[in-house]
Order: structure tokens, then C-alpha cells, then sequence
């Protein structure tokens, strides 16, 4: 049986109206293995990996060196899928220069197949020197974390006819900039529809609706390992977490009790 061919920027944008785009986060080299062999066609180390993995309230304390140590983790179980890492707050934003010297880190020394950064129209320049620098972006709008404090929270963005038509203008700038595919989170489901159809590359949805090309969670939502919060947009495939935490509650027992290690435990 032929293995699967590897997942590029290019193929991930040709797959437009032809294949809807799946897509799931993976922050370490056990998860991004199991994700690659789902068939997921692009895994995104996520600066969500400050919240998940890290424990801190937003995405914004995450380091460049905690993402390039997570990264470079995640690539080494990857074969196929396409792996992005998202570039974490203030690695991009004080000068093109630094972003573009970032992002190579991100390539050349932890395996990075795409970058992904947040912001519209703002990051035009960006764009433009990264793919010209031969670094595939991956671009983020809507309700993009790394802005939360001037956002003033988690909400829903594009409601009011303003809002979503800068948002359709984020969208067309970044497609004429050079990005091979755009998140597009949390917005209103028909302006997830009217964004795919205003631009030519594929529109990946994180509670965007049903219209957009493809859609990405956060795999801990997913599979329920955080029992207290599952956002809205995500749907919840398994109970990880219980069966974790009854896994975790049986060995105590057993070690305390002295039924572990039985005599087929032993040398």
C-alpha cells in the first residue's frame, strides 16, 4: 500500500471546494503522532499550549523558546500532515525584521512546515516577506487571542456591518499578501460563508459554521481533558479526562492496597 503523500501549503490551498480541510492542534511528540495518524491534514502547535499544556489564563506569556521546544517535539511524530507553528505574542510585532528572523527559528530549527500569525490587513508587510523569505503563513482573523486585552475578552466578532466588512477586507489583503489558508475564529456562521467566498484561498473555521473550507479545535476540548469549560464551537468526542482521573484514582489504590505490582509485574 503507497503511504500517504506529506501534506503542503500548497496542497492545503488547492484543496479548496474540492476537500473540506481538517484540522487539530498538537503540542508534543506522543499527541502529534496520534493526530497524524487520524489522517488530519494539518496540525497546528498552538500558543494555545499556554493554557493547555502550560497552565497560564491567556496565550499571551508564551515564549519563543517555549514554542520552539514544543514545536520541534511535535515535529518529530509528524509524517503527513502539514505542521504550522503559531508565533506567540510580540515575536512579530515590533518589527517585520524580527518577525521574518523568528519565523525562520521556527522552519529551520524546529521543523516547522508554516507559521501562523494573527492579524488583518495590519500584517501585509509580514505576509509578503515571509512567503518571499519561502515561509509559508497560515493567517488568523476574528477573535484572535493575542489582541484579548484590547478585545476586552472572548467574544464573537463581525456582528455589526462595520466589523465584518473589515473583516472581509482582512481577508482580501491577506489572500493578496500570499497566505496559503486563513483561521477565522469565532464570528457569525453566515460571514464565515460570505469570507469563503470572497477569497480564493481556503477559510478555516474555529466556531466560523459549517460554510467555511475546514475546521480546527484544540484537541483538549475535543477529548474532554478539561472537565470545568468546553467552549462553545467545540464538540466533545470522548471523556478522556473522567477515564484519566479513574486510571489515575485506580493505580493509588491499588499500590496502597499492595495489589500492584502483582507477581506478573516482577523479575
Amino acid at each position: 500500500m503507497k503511504a500517504p503523500e506529506k501534506y503542503t501549503a500548497n496542497r492545503i490551498r488547492a484543496m479548496k471546494g474540492r476537500e473540506q480541510i481538517v484540522c487539530l492542534t498538537a503540542y508534543d511528540y506522543a499527541t502529534a503522532q496520534l493526530v497524524d495518524a487520524a489522517g488530519i491534514h494539518l496540525i497546528l502547535v498552538g500558543d494555545s499550549l499556554a493554557m493547555t499544556v502550560l497552565g497560564y489564563d491567556t496565550t499571551l506569556p508564551v515564549t519563543v523558546e517555549q514554542m520552539l521546544h514544543h514545536t520541534a517535539a511535535a515535529a518529530r511524530g509528524v509524517e503527513h500532515a502539514l505542521l504550522v507553528a503559531d508565533m506567540p505574542f510580540m515575536s512579530y510585532h515590533a518589527s517585520t525584521e524580527e518577525g521574518v528572523r523568528n519565523a525562520g527559528r521556527f522552519v529551520k530549527s524546529a521543523g516547522a512546515d508554516a507559521v501562523k500569525i494573527e492579524g488583518g490587513a495590519s500584517r501585509r508587510a509580514l505576509v509578503e516577506q515571509l512567503v518571499d523569505a519561502g515561509i509559508p503563513v497560515l493567517g488568523h482573523i476574528g477573535l484572535t487571542p493575542q489582541s484579548i486585552r484590547t478585545m476586552g475578552g472572548y467574544k464573537v466578532q463581525g456582528k455589526t456591518d462595520p466589523a465584518a466588512e473589515q473583516l472581509l477586507e482582512d481577508a482580501r489583503v491577506l489572500n493578496a499578501a500570499g497566505v496559503f489558508a486563513i483561521v477565522l475564529e469565532c464570528v457569525p456562521a453566515a460571514l464565515g460563508g460570505a469570507l469563503r467566498e470572497a477569497v480564493d484561498v481556503p477559510i478555516i473555521g474555529i466556531g466560523a459554521g459549517p460554510q467555511c473550507d475546514g475546521q480546527i479545535l484544540v484537541f483538549h476540548d475535543i477529548l474532554g481533558l478539561f472537565s470545568a469549560f468546553t467552549p462553545k464551537f467545540a464538540k466533545r468526542y470522548a471523556e478522556l479526562g473522567d477515564a484519566m482521573k479513574q486510571a489515575f484514582e485506580t493505580y493509588r489504590k491499588e499500590v496502597q492496597d499492595g495489589h500492584f505490582p502483582a507477581e506478573e509485574h516482577c523479575f
